[in-house]
């Protein structure tokens, strides 16, 4: 029987426990257990709140005896499952970056839907002339029909800009499809990306991050259409009197300059300029479980370290299946940043900067892969009278 001041004590502990003023300790709460009734629950742990994803560093929670994280030079990475969007590790994954052609993947998920695949054009001078000096090129050329189906080839595996320029005119133009990616951004919960140049060349002000590109990454595996470009390895392209054959510049894809291919990987989309670094985002398979990965600017091993530490953080994550838990989520209604001022400052385009997804990077690279200095920086593939970088 409670009486008096005891039953007043009472119910303004009990007031107090609704307005979440007070919190019992394990303590406490065992001396309030009454023997032989069942002990209360363990107090879960929390669930990581977006701030998570915004801390510089390392994040990851893991249980036990979870592998450990790989150490990768990036500036920018995450790793995630791309079926229920869970972040299972990252690193500074909302610095702002420069994308490079990573980039085409928000392309890719803004202008696919709105063109029939089958759709057939004619290129005019107009929507070529505005390609930046020093961009990968697919080989549109003026005067020549193509069906919107070859330009997407051209667009995911020789990371085209020609074919960006034209396919960007039948979206409305260049600055009505930056608007349009800008939006569509948004929408995905993608609150890093600023977009200037839809092809993902260097534009002073244009930026993502690796939270971003892994948000676009899942959303195109989402498309069928999307995830069948970025899983083709190679294709043939019309030319003047007959096709040439292109093939995909991501390397984890197919196994091409040493880079050995990774089992089960289904695209997505790499990239490269003097600015940006090499850039990736990257997506596989295995045991019906599909990981999504960003890895942003490498700052050691060579132009192909972005590949190879791609691979040490898929190897990582499918390793950590059921060991960790997530650092936060893709879904863009649940990563909302904390603040405004959470953000990291933008890191602006510098000039005017070569843009070629071979993954050369000029001198740096060559020096990282022990060659000559007369090595050539770029590898240049003429095919069937076409030259094709990548």
């Amino acid at each position: 029987m409670i009486t008096g001041l005891a039953y007043r004590a009472a119910v303004s502990a009990c007031s107090l426990c609704v307005t979440g003023l007070l919190v019992l300790t394990p303590a406490a709460a065992a001396a309030g257990h009454r023997s032989g009734e069942p002990a209360p629950p363990a107090p879960r742990a929390a669930e990581p709140g977006p701030a998570l994803l915004y801390r510089s560093g390392t994040q990851v929670r893991p249980r036990g005896d979870a592998p450990a994280v790989p150490e990768v030079s990036a500036l920018s990475w995450l790793v995630a499952d791309a079926g229920s969007g869970e972040v299972l590790a990252a690193g500074d994954a909302h610095r702002r970056l420069p994308p490079a052609s990573t980039l085409k993947t928000l392309f890719a998920l803004t202008v696919l839907p709105t063109l029939p695949s089958g759709m057939r054009h004619t290129v005019r001078y107009e929507e070529l002339e505005d390609v930046a000096e020093g961009s990968s090129l697919v080989g549109v050329e003026e005067g020549h029909t193509y069906e919107v189906a070859d330009l997407w080839r051209g667009v995911f595996l020789s990371s085209g800009n020609d074919a960006v320029h034209v396919l960007a005119s039948l979206n409305g133009g260049w600055d009505a499809t930056a608007a349009r990616m800008q939006v569509k951004a948004r929408a995905l919960g993608a609150l890093d990306t600023h977009v200037v140049s839809p092809d993902g060349y260097d534009t002073p002000g244009q930026v993502s991050s690796a939270y971003d590109l892994a948000v676009f990454g899942r959303a195109g595996l989402a498309d069928p259409a999307f995830a069948r470009y970025c899983a083709t390895p190679e294709a043939r392209f019309p030319g003047d009197g007959s096709p040439y054959e292109i093939e995909n510049t991501n390397r984890l894809l197919t196994g091409e300059d040493g880079v050995a291919p990774y089992p089960g990987l289904v695209g997505i989309k790499n990239g490269y300029t003097s600015n940006a670094g090499n850039t990736l985002v990257a997506a596989a398979r295995r045991g019906g479980r599909t990981l999504v990965v960003t890895v942003m600017n490498p700052q050691s091993g060579g132009g192909f370290a972005v590949y190879e530490e791609a691979r040490a953080l898929l190897d990582w994550g499918f390793a950590a299946a059921g060991q960790v838990d997530p650092v936060g989520s893709l879904d863009g209604l649940r990563a909302a940043p904390p603040t405004a001022s959470s953000a990291k400052p933008v890191a602006a385009a510098t000039g005017p900067a070569a843009d070629d997804d071979s993954g050369w990077s000029g001198p740096a690279v060559v020096a990282g892969l022990g060659l000559g200095a007369g090595a050539v920086a770029m590898t240049l593939r003429a095919k069937g009278g076409r030259a094709s970088r990548g």
